[in-house]
């Protein structure tokens, strides 16, 4: 099998769809990864077949179609492998925790998070890569607000997610805006809660990738004072794989890239058919004006690629930022948790 060179990819928007396709983007909502739950998919039927533990896509995303019409079992059958679709896609933390217990092969999160998961007892390691989102992740305000510049946050209460995309945001906007990190109250939340207390003004701002920004801007009342670009983000999205599956069976995770670099492809072409997958109506539909901001986010977006040597400067980048603001308690050698799809035997 023949896998793309790694290419110097500019900063263009990565669709989170695309990036987390393996956690229905985009990478988040409640997890029950850990929970050891289990699902079958359609290919489950195979005698024999190596099972590979993936969250449930839900609605959208390239796993999402993969799973309804029947691409994945059949990418995955030609390796002699099946999808057990695990619980529903979540947060990366949980999902490490998961595959650190033997209970999950297969997850999406972002550098940030992983960077904080690598730093307690990974068991996992990263094998894709998705370049930084500049349009879809930032800080969210309402319309109105008063908070116009990032200088504005000052004495404001922003909702972020501990450890993760949200509080990485946050703390760079700030450095680069020369603004010391005590000078804004950050209000730690899980981002699967969080719509309601910023929608309750109950926090100034929110910190936030575009899972749960899309459908804050597309209701029309709110929007970035900063976003991915103007940050200067270095949040990549990527998908790891349990250590122990890695070693196990090297064949079937280069076959999982494989599918996941032609579906982010084709999602960039043509995103609208990436989205409300199983259902248009209800609450994992896309509808309205969101539905218009998601599209133009996953066609400005990057694609699922090999992590190559330029990705890992800036994923050290970020390791070194976590550790000067006291994220971590040293810096994460991120580059001893990579995977070189192309070099898998």
């Amino acid at each position: 099998m023949n896998f793309p060179r790694p290419h110097l990819r500019s900063a263009v928007t990565p669709a989170l769809l695309t990036v987390t396709a393996l956690v229905a983007l985009t990478a988040c909502g409640t997890s029950e990864a850990d929970s050891g739950s289990t699902g079958s998919g359609s290919g489950s039927g195979a005698k024999g077949a190596v099972s590979v533990r993936i969250p449930d896509p839900g609605n959208s995303g390239v796993l999402a179609l993969g799973k309804k019409d029947g691409s994945l079992d059949k990418a995955l059958a030609e390796v002699g492998a099946k999808v057990e679709w695990t619980g529903s896609a979540g947060p990366f933390a949980p999902a490490a925790q998961a595959m650190n217990a033997d209970q999950l092969d297969i997850a999406t999160g972002s550098i940030t998070s992983g960077i904080t998961s690598l730093a307690q007892r990974p068991g996992f390691k990263f094998f894709t890569a998705v370049d930084p989102d500049a349009a879809g992740e930032g800080i969210l305000v309402k319309n109105g607000s008063g908070i116009d510049s990032v200088a504005d946050l000052v004495g404001k209460r922003v909702a972020v997610n501990q450890g993760g995309t949200g509080e990485y945001l946050l703390l760079k906007a700030l450095a680069k805006a020369d603004i010391p990190a005590d000078k804004v109250k950050r209000v730690y939340l899980r981002p699967d809660q969080t719509a309601a207390v910023f929608n309750a003004g109950k926090v100034d701002a929110w910190s936030v990738w575009a899972t749960y920004a899309v459908a804050e801007i597309g209701s029309g009342k709110a929007h970035f004072v900063a976003d991915g670009a103007a940050i200067g983000s270095d949040n990549y999205s990527l998908n790891a794989v349990r250590t122990g599956f890695a070693e196990q069976h090297p064949e079937i995770v280069k076959a999982l890239y494989q599918y996941l670099h032609d579906g982010s492809v084709k999602e960039k072409q043509n995103p609208a058919a990436y989205l409300n997958v199983f259902t248009d109506a209800g609450p994992t539909a896309v509808t309205g004006k969101a539905k218009e901001v998601q599209t133009e986010v996953t066609g400005k977006g990057a694609t699922v690629e090999p992590i190559g040597p330029e990705d890992i400067k800036r994923f050290e980048a970020v390791a070194a930022f976590y550790a000067e603001q006291k994220v971590t308690k040293t810096e994460v050698d991120v580059a001893a948790h990579l995977l070189d799809i192309e070099k898998l035997t």
